[in-house]
């Protein structure tokens, strides 16, 4: 609750007139100071009156494209069954504020607004909570509270067009052009059942032990299996720095995440297997958390922000984990304007992985590979990081 100029002068006057009017034998001073109090105290009550609203907000879509339209509709309902209420109110878009038509809105009645959802930046746009202003009449007193939830709206990196995706070493029996898994099927994990697994995946002995109904998942090792390790340091992407906090990113790594989202895409009509990780250890594919899905893959683009040194600044240790567990024979690696001592670095999973694109975005000249066999290309952005892997031999 805030107290306005207006109210902070009565309580100061009040007390003034009342003893002025009781030291002094001025009744109609009293009466004034009496009157001044009593303002404010009658304004503080009516403004703390908690108004009963009911706040439902829809985004269409939730999820969008950079620079695809998006709009989201806000009902506010006066669940009161007397009282009308008058209040002034106004919902957070990002980093914008949208007014929102609350004034004399009566019992059982409700006001839509709807205002667009700005998508020119990838990232998350948190929207909301509804912030209603309760003011007394005489503008004494006034009250800010938060009605209904926070929602949130996915804005992905653009997609360039890939005509083509790595192979990998070891192919399907009848390459991937009539989409029909073949090939080697050998035992990959054990996981909970779900409605519409075989029964005869399941592995009893397992679901003896522990008690719940547990499949076995199997992987056709003929298909070609990619990695993509996107580089999210701070130290990676140098030049064009902007934001803060959860907000920092660079052009570099934004044309990183555009040319990930059209590898990811890529794979996905291909129907291939793709393990996403950053160096930052956030896994969506492989033994990542999230299921391997293309919503999950461009969500996790979409959440993906820049980390300074000692929050997530270590190659070394992804380097680590590629190398302990291999999760494909193909690795894509994304990263800014790119060092020798990175590209160095990633090189040495050239025994794991016989093929290694490095994809070096934000790159002022051409970058030269680390290790013989090692695919580099430099781009300034994501198209041209398209053209350039579609002008690969090979694929």
């Amino acid at each position: 609750m805030r107290i306005t100029a207006r109210g902070a002068a009565l309580l100061i006057t009040g007390p003034v007139l009342l003893a002025i009017g009781f030291g002094f034998g001025y009744p109609e001073l009293a009466v004034l100071g009496c009157g001044a109090l009593v303002a404010v105290l009658l304004a503080v009550g009516y403004a703390l009156w908690r108004p009963v609203l009911g706040v439902t907000r829809r985004a269409e879509p939730d999820r969008v494209m950079r620079g695809e339209d998006c709009g989201m509709t806000l009902t506010v309902r006066n669940g009161s069954r007397l009282l009308a209420a008058t209040l002034v109110a106004d919902d957070r878009c990002g980093p914008t504020v949208v007014p929102v038509p609350v004034l004399r809105l009566r019992p059982g009645n409700d006001t839509v607004t709807e205002y667009p959802v700005p998508t020119s930046r990838r990232g998350i746009v948190t929207i909301g909570p509804l912030r209603v202003v309760r003011r007394d009449p005489l503008g004494l007193a006034t009250v800010g509270r938060a009605h209904g939830e926070v929602a949130r709206v996915w804005v992905y990196p653009r997609v360039h067009l890939l005509s083509a995706v790595p192979v990998g070493v070891v192919r399907s029996l009848d390459g991937r052009v009539d989409r029909v898994p073949h090939g080697t099927i050998t035992f990959d994990a054990l996981r909970e059942y779900v409605v519409g697994d075989e029964l005869r995946h399941v592995h009893w002995r397992t679901t003896a032990r522990i008690g719940e109904l547990m499949v076995r998942e199997h992987l056709d090792t003929s298909l070609p299996r990619l990695v993509l390790l996107l580089d999210d340091r701070l130290a990676a992407h140098p030049d064009g720095t902007t934001g803060t906090g959860n907000d920092l990113t660079a052009d570099s790594f934004e044309a990183a995440c555009e040319a990930a989202a059209s590898i990811v895409m890529a794979t996905q009509r291909e129907e291939l297997p793709l393990a996403l990780q950053t160096v930052s250890g956030e896994v969506v594919g492989g033994d990542g958390r999230r299921p391997a899905t293309a919503r999950s893959y461009l969500d996790l683009l979409a959440e993906a922000r820049l980390h300074p040194a000692g929050d997530g600044d270590d190659l070394d240790g992804a380097v680590a984990r590629l190398r302990h567990r291999r999760a494909g024979d193909t690795l894509i690696y994304l990263t800014g304007p790119g060092t020798n001592a990175d590209l160095g670095l990633v090189g040495s999973l050239r025994g794991a992985y016989p093929t290694i694109v490095v994809g070096a975005l934000g790159a002022a000249q051409a970058m030269r590979a680390g290790v013989e066999g090692m695919v580099v290309l430099s781009a300034a952005d994501g198209a041209e990081f398209a053209s350039e892997w579609d002008g690969v031999r090979g694929w």
